[in-house]
């Protein structure tokens, strides 16, 4: 293993105790004492991680999972017990997420135009090449058939046996949440745009079956509604549990707060979008799990979205930052906004390294106390009290050096374990154990 600081590049109240040039993931979990790794896109078509950590100043690698399908990646994983489930969703055109606008686009320019747009319309108004449109049009025209969630026996640690593959639609699962009872799926499904929040029954993980569904007014084409929104900007992103109520993190939609009294009849009893005025898309929302001088507190986080070349790098200069806030949820009929809390780019050395994304992506999402564990890409991670949510406060932070030889780290998930330790994977390469030493 590479020798590594442990103050990273940047750290307050926070040490590194252990590290490996992990490949790029996209989701970190603990359960015991494992950690599982979902991978970012890769040409290993490396899947799973299964990483012990019973030492956590030496974790090592104890099983790898690879996919036999190179167009699609699973990034994401959960565990319940023995049972683990990761998502398989298709691999990005070269051109991102431009891809996933491009029903929407053609639809507004037809209606505009009164006629089909040619390629170099969809090209000017999508900002890519024509080159760039004939390949979204080839993977339109190219059905994804094995989107879904793979389901696995990790009994043993070191051999994970694959049960099951639920197929669901579309694109397939992104992120998602799990119980010992039931799999919270954002995924696309025939007859609705963008992904929704599928919910599965898996007492027997070997034949899941569907409990019920939910989605925002207008994604389900197949009953006549229509979006009042450009392609898929509103979409679920994913969905956790808490209690009786679902929190959903619904892009550009904002949030929402769903009531599962009824797991078979979802419910939703709140809204809240602030897009615009904040350009980047709501990624994670979670109640605070302590009231605060007698009101119920929530935290949204955003997702700092990935400009495509540099002259969009260059044109967003200026532009907010993804960033987290507090809200006022004591009546879920009327959310009330809080604060903001953002990273200044003086606060990290790698902010504007060309190509790397500096801005917020994720927090740990299972709070115990008023302190958020937040991940920044290149401001790496940052802890963050909320006891006074109209004045969140920074107490520790951690800014990894970066690993395998990129020139800035892309911190990307974060978790921490019923010790306390704190675990970071890096969307390019990185996986660090870190302790608070704060208050």
């Amino acid at each position: 293993m590479p020798t590594v600081n442990p103050n990273g590049a940047a750290a307050r109240n926070v040490r590194r105790l252990g590290h490996l040039d992990l490949p790029g993931a996209g989701q970190v979990t603990v359960s015991g004492t494992f950690a599982y790794v979902g991978h970012i896109p890769n040409k290993q078509n490396l899947g799973t991680s299964i990483v012990d950590i019973a030492d956590p100043a030496n974790p090592r690698v104890v099983a790898t999972v690879t996919l036999d399908d190179p167009a699609s990646h699973s990034h994401k994983v959960r565990v319940a017990g023995d049972i683990m489930v990761v998502n398989h969703e298709r691999n990005m055109t070269a051109v991102g997420r431009r891809a996933e606008q491009m029903p929407g686009v053609r639809r507004e320019l037809t209606a505009a135009f009164g006629r089909e747009p040619t390629r170099a319309e969809l090209a000017t108004r999508l900002s890519v090449t024509e080159a760039d449109v004939v390949e979204i049009e080839a993977a339109e025209k190219k059905p994804y058939k094995n989107g879904g969630f793979r389901i696995y026996d990790i009994a043993d640690r070191s051999q994970p046996k694959l049960i099951h593959h639920q197929l669901t639609g579309g694109v397939g699962v992104h992120r998602f949440d799990m119980d010992e009872r039931y799999a919270y799926i954002s995924t696309e499904m025939e007859g609705f745009i963008g992904n929704i929040l599928v919910t599965y029954d898996m007492k027997d993980p070997k034949k899941p079956q569907e409990v019920s569904r939910w989605w925002m007014p207008g994604q389900n084409l197949a009953a006549g509604e229509t979006p009042t929104w450009s392609g898929k900007r509103h979409r679920l992103h994913h969905a956790l549990r808490f209690g009786d109520e679902m929190w959903a993190s619904c892009w550009h939609g904002g949030f929402r707060v769903v009531d599962i009294a009824d797991i078979t009849k979802p419910k939703t009893v709140a809204s809240y979008n602030y897009h615009p005025p904040f350009p980047e898309p709501t990624h994670t929302v979670m109640p605070v799990p302590v009231e605060i001088a007698g009101r119920r507190i929530a935290l949204s986080i955003d997702e700092e979205d990935h400009a495509q070349n540099a002259d969009e790098e260059q044109a967003r200069r200026g532009r907010l930052h993804a960033g987290m806030a507090t809200y006022d949820v004591t009546d879920l009929a009327a959310v009330k906004p809080l604060a903001l809390f953002e990273v200044s780019e003086m606060d990290s050395p790698f902010a504007r390294t060309p190509g790397a994304r500096f801005g917020a992506h994720q927090f740990h999402e299972r709070m115990t106390s008023t302190l958020v564990h937040a991940v920044w890409f290149a401001g790496g991670l940052r802890i963050v009290d909320v006891a006074n949510p109209s004045s969140p406060r920074e107490v520790g932070f951690f800014i990894p050096d970066p690993a395998g030889g990129k020139s800035a780290p892309q911190t990307n998930d974060v978790v921490l374990d019923d010790c306390g330790l704190i675990y970071i994977v890096d969307r390019l390469v990185g996986f660090d154990v870190l302790e608070f030493n704060g208050h």
